[in-house]
């Protein structure tokens, strides 16, 4: 290494350490690894890019749920000095290139629609954080597909969190073929490294929970909401609410909360971009008549979880009203994809004592 690129890789080591101490713990030995990953990789960043043959390799995260994948990249990214660094969640991002490459393709304009979008999405960005890539809809595999291709052939540096290795994207096994020359192309293209230890640090208690009563959201029996701070809607304050290019029936809009139903938000036709524009306009989202899932159907379910899967992103203060999601839900149920991630991120609702 150069001097200046040992200066940052020290620099880089030190301030995960730090941030670690910060939030009362010390890291997991299994964090370990990518901490020297993402170090050396912050030291590799600090060469000019005209002195770079390639941009450095690339690097893809994976592990179970709550072991710290999104907290190690969200630190390196805070601790990481330049400015061409952006951090997107696949949902957003994905939403994002299907607008684009429709409207590339709308246009008729010369190349790839994907490449123009991505171009678009990205600029002149060196270092992409790709927050909790997945691969279920054997519909989107052939744009996936061409998104990685794209990303890795750029001079742009990405690195990936996932809850799957490489070859356990796409599991479903009618389609997973469909997926395989991508998976060849992770593999070659990016280090594969595991974070696996022991520990899911989202259960672990911390120390801002005290400072609030429901600081991430809260699950509640209907008829409890007065005793944990909510006012119940009046019926007069029913109304439309404008999400992504549809209008959603709530039961209440308030300034900083949107108060809807399950029927409506998850049992109709809504997807992910409708939730990322609600968790972008509300700091508090409540969902009333929440059902078990086991009884609901399989898209709602789905759609039950990306809701999660953004508010939990977005920091989004999420309340769910009703039954226990999860009641009658077995460890390892086919009825929910990426069971064991929704199960952890309802962990930190909590419930009134």
């Amino acid at each position: 290494m150069t001097d200046r690129a040992q200066q940052q890789y020290e620099a880089m080591r030190g301030h995960f350490h730090r941030a670690a101490e910060q939030r009362g713990f010390v890291l997991d030995p299994a964090q370990e690894p990518p901490v020297e990953r993402l170090s050396r990789l912050a030291g590799e960043l600090a060469r000019p890019t005209w002195r770079l043959r390639q941009p450095p390799r690339h690097l893809y995260l994976w592990g179970p749920v709550g072991r710290g994948k999104s907290w190690l990249v969200d630190t390196f990214l805070d601790g990481l000095p330049t400015p061409r660094k952006r951090r997107l969640h696949f949902h957003d991002f994905f939403r994002r290139l299907h607008e684009g490459v429709a409207q590339e393709s709308h246009a008729h304009r010369e190349g790839s629609a994907v490449d123009r979008a991505v171009d678009e999405l990205l600029g002149d960005c060196r270092l992409l954080v790709f927050d909790e890539f997945h691969a279920h809809d054997a519909g989107d595999a052939m744009l996936v597909a061409r998104l990685f291709t794209t990303l890795l052939n750029r001079r742009t540096t990405l690195v990936t969190t996932s809850n799957y290795p490489p070859d356990g994207l796409m599991p479903d096994p009618l389609h997973h073929h469909l997926f395989e020359p991508t998976i060849r192309l992770i593999t070659e293209r990016m280090d594969v490294l595991g974070v696996c230890g022991a520990v899911d640090f989202r259960r672990q208690p911390r120390a801002e929970d005290a400072r609030q009563r429901f600081p991430r959201g809260a699950r509640l029996l209907p008829g409890t909401e007065r005793a944990a701070g909510l006012t119940p809607p009046r019926p007069e304050e029913a109304t439309a609410v404008t999400a992504h290019h549809r209008a959603l029936p709530a039961r209440a809009v308030r300034d900083d909360l949107v108060w809807l139903g399950f029927d409506e938000l998850c049992e109709g036709r809504t997807a992910v971009p409708d939730y990322l524009v609600l968790a972008e306009r509300f700091p508090t989202l409540v969902l009333d008549g929440v059902p078990p899932l086991a009884t609901a159907s399989s898209d709602a379910r789905q759609r039950f979880a990306n809701l999660v899967d953004v508010c939990c992103d977005r920091d989004t203060r999420l309340v769910l009203i009703g039954a226990d999601p999860l009641a009658g839900l077995p460890a390892g149920s086919g009825l929910l994809r990426d069971l064991d991630r929704t199960t952890s991120r309802l962990a930190l609702l909590r419930q009134p004592g």
